[in-house]
C-alpha cells in the first residue's frame, strides 16, 4: 500500500513489546505501515506527504482507560470551584452567587471541583442558599464522590429530612437529623444528572439535560482530548444517558475520539436479555468492561479500609453491596461474558473485589478474562500477589496523589498513605498496572498523569511512596500499550507496529530528556487518528 504520510525526523518511542525506538513512520489507510529509520522510510515512500518531526517526541496515540468523557464536557461548561480558585466558605459562596446572577431564575447553577479540605470548613446547603434561592445548586466534589446541593436542588428531587440513604451512599445530616446538602456516592444521583450505580434493588432520580446539551458537552471533552494527544477514551460510568448521548454525537459527527463505553452494573440484567456482553461494538464506539462499585473516596471517608481512618478514627467506610451480594453479581456477570471493573479503594473492599473475582472464575472457568480494580487505592502485598495470580490489572490514577496527596497522608497516615497506589509493588508482583486520569475528577492531560506517576508529588511538596515511582517510559507504556490490553485492544491500539492504527501523539519537546518537573509543561504538538491530523499546536513551525 502506498503511504499517505511519512512524519520523520524524531524521536519515535513506539511501545512495542520490545520498546523500540524509530525515526519515522509512515501510514496509509488509516494503519501504520512502515517504522524505522529515516534513510529507509524516507526511500520507501518517496510519494507520501512529507511532515517533518523537528526532533519532537512521537508516541501511540495515548489510551485513557478509566476516564468520565461526558461529565468532563459538561464540567468544561460548568463554574470553577476548586482550589485555588476558590480557597474558603463565602469565596464559594460568591462565586456561585455571580453565577447565578447570570443565570436564569430556575435553571440549574453546576459547578465542579470544589475541595473543602483545601479551606478546612465544610460548607452546607445553607451556605448556598444564600447566594441563591432562585436556582437549584449542585457543585460536584473534586473527588467526583460528592455533590452539594442547596435547598431548592433538594426540593426539586422532592428529598427531605425524612428521606433514607439510599444503598451504597448517604446525606449528610447535622446533629439535629437534617440533611446538609452534602450528598455522598450514590446519593448524588438522586439529586443531579450524574451516572451513579446505587445498587440492584436501588432507584435513580435523573434530572436529564437536553440531548443538545449533552452532544455538545461530547464534543467540547473532544475536542480538548484531541488537542492533549488523547485518541481512545473509556467512559468509566456509563448509564443509559450516557450511551444515548455518545450514539446521538456520532450520527450528528460531533464525536472526535475512540469510545468505549463502561455500562454500571445496574443494566446487568438488560444487557442480559439482550444477550450481549462487552467487548461489543466497533472500533470507534463499543462496549467494553462493565463498571461495578465496591466502595467510596478516601478523601470523603466512603473508601473501606480494614482499620478505620481519619484524624481521629472517624471513617469506616460504605459498601456498595455486602460481600456475598457483590459475590453474586460478580460471578453472574462473568458468567454472562463480561470484563469486569470494580472500583475498590481500600483493602477491605479489594479484598471483597478479589474474593468475587475468584469465586467467579472458579464457577466460570475462561482463559483470560482480564478484570480491573479501578483506583485500586490500597492493595496489600499479599491481595497484590492474588492479583497477579487471577490476571487482575490495576487502573491507576496518580494525579490524585497529586491533588489530594497532602490530605491522605493526614486522613490515613503516613504508612498507609506512602503505600497508596504502589506501582512499583505492582511491577514486582507481576501485576499490570495501567494510568488513567479519572478526568473530570483529574486533568484529562496524559502528560500531567504521567508527571504524577514519575514524581508522585503533592501540592504541598510531599513525595507521596518515594520508593513507588516508575520511569518515564514504564508510565508511557501503562498509558498506551497496557492501557489499550486493559480494553482488549492491544491487537490494534497502544503502540506504533505495522498493521496497526495509525493513532500517533506527537510532543512538543523531549518527554523522556527534560527534567522530569518539566513534563507537566509540555504540550502536544501533533495528534493523528486513523492516519488523519486532528489536532496542529496552533502557531508551531514544521508542518507543510
Amino acid at each position: 500500500m502506498t503511504a499517505d504520510r511519512v512524519f520523520h525526523g524524531g524521536r519515535v518511542y513506539t511501545s512495542d513489546p520490545a520498546g523500540s525506538w524509530a525515526e519515522a513512520v509512515a501510514v496509509g489507510g488509516g494503519r501504520i505501515l512502515d517504522v524505522g529509520s529515516d534513510t529507509d522510510v524516507l526511500a520507501a515512500h518517496p510519494g507520501a506527504e512529507m511532515i517533518d518531526l523537528g526532533g519532537r517526541t512521537m508516541v501511540p496515540g495515548f489510551i485513557d482507560p478509566h476516564n468520565h468523557y461526558l461529565a468532563s464536557g459538561e464540567s468544561m461548561a460548568s463554574i470553577d470551584v476548586g482550589y485555588p480558585a476558590v480557597s474558603s466558605v463565602d469565596e464559594l459562596v460568591a462565586t456561585v452567587a455571580e453565577a447565578a446572577a447570570n443565570t436564569p431564575a430556575g435553571e440549574w447553577v453546576h459547578g465542579s471541583g470544589f475541595d473543602y479540605a483545601k479551606y478546612g470548613e465544610e460548607p452546607t446547603r445553607w451556605d448556598l442558599d444564600r447566594a441563591t434561592t432562585d436556582h437549584p445548586v449542585g457543585l460536584l466534589h473534586v473527588s467526583g464522590h460528592y455533590l452539594l446541593v442547596n435547598s431548592s436542588a433538594l426540593e426539586m428531587a422532592g428529598i427531605d429530612d425524612d428521606t433514607p440513604d439510599p444503598p451504597g451512599g448517604r446525606f449528610v445530616r447535622d446533629p439535629g437529623g437534617r440533611i446538609t446538602g452534602m450528598c455522598q456516592d450514590s446519593a448524588q444521583g438522586l439529586v443531579q444528572s450524574v451516572a451513579v450505580d446505587i445498587g440492584r434493588h436501588g432507584t435513580n432520580f435523573h434530572v436529564t439535560a437536553p440531548m443538545d446539551d449533552l452532544v455538545a458537552a461530547i464534543e467540547r471533552a473532544g475536542s480538548a482530548f484531541l488537542a492533549a494527544g488523547l485518541t481512545t477514551v473509556a467512559d468509566a460510568q456509563v448509564s443509559k444517558r450516557e450511551m444515548a448521548a455518545y450514539r446521538e454525537a456520532r450520527r450528528r459527527g460531533r464525536w472526535w475520539v475512540r469510545t468505549v463505553c463502561m455500562p454500571l452494573s445496574h443494566q446487568l440484567a438488560d444487557f442480559g436479555a439482550l444477550g450481549i456482553a462487552g467487548p461489543f461494538g466497533d472500533d470507534m464506539l463499543w462496549i467494553g468492561p462493565m463498571k461495578f462499585y465496591a466502595d467510596g473516596s478516601m478523601i470523603g471517608g466512603t473508601a473501606t479500609f480494614c482499620e478505620p481512618y481519619g484524624e481521629n478514627d472517624e471513617f469506616t467506610g460504605i459498601l456498595y453491596h455486602e460481600p456475598e451480594a457483590l459475590k453474586e453479581l460478580v460471578v453472574e456477570a462473568h458468567r454472562q461474558g463480561w470484563q469486569i471493573g470494580i472500583h475498590a479503594q481500600g483493602d477491605l473492599a479489594i479484598g471483597a473485589v478479589l474474593d468475587a473475582f475468584e469465586a467467579a472464575m472458579k464457577a466460570y472457568p475462561r482463559p483470560d478474562p482480564r478484570h480491573r480494580i479501578e483506583h485500586c487505592g490500597y492493595p496489600t502485598p499479599a491481595q497484590l500477589e492474588r492479583m497477579a495470580r487471577l490476571g487482575v490489572i490495576a487502573v491507576n490514577q496518580t494525579n490524585l496523589l497529586t491533588i489530594s496527596g497532602d490530605e491522605f497522608l493526614v486522613r490515613l497516615g503516613e504508612e498507609r498513605g506512602h503505600w497508596l497506589q504502589p506501582m512499583r509493588a505492582e511491577i514486582d508482583a507481576g501485576v499490570r498496572f495501567v494510568l488513567s486520569s479519572d478526568s473530570d475528577v483529574t486533568s484529562y492531560r496524559p502528560v500531567d498523569t504521567i508527571s504524577s506517576a514519575v514524581l508522585r508529588t503533592s501540592l504541598g511538596g510531599r513525595v507521596i511512596g518515594p520508593d513507588q515511582v516508575v520511569t518515564v517510559e514504564e508510565a508511557v507504556r501503562a498509558h498506551t500499550i497496557d492501557a489499550g490490553y486493559s480494553l482488549f485492544a492491544e491487537d490494534r491500539l497502544g503502540s506504533i507496529e505495522s498493521g496497526k492504527y495509525a493513532d500517533l501523539t506527537v510532543i512538543d519537546g523531549d518527554l523522556f530528556g527534560v527534567p522530569l518537573e518539566e513534563i507537566a509543561g509540555l504540550e502536544t504538538w501533533m495528534t493523528v487518528l486513523d492516519g488523519e491530523v486532528v489536532h496542529h499546536l496552533e502557531g508551531s513551525e514544521g508542518l507543510a
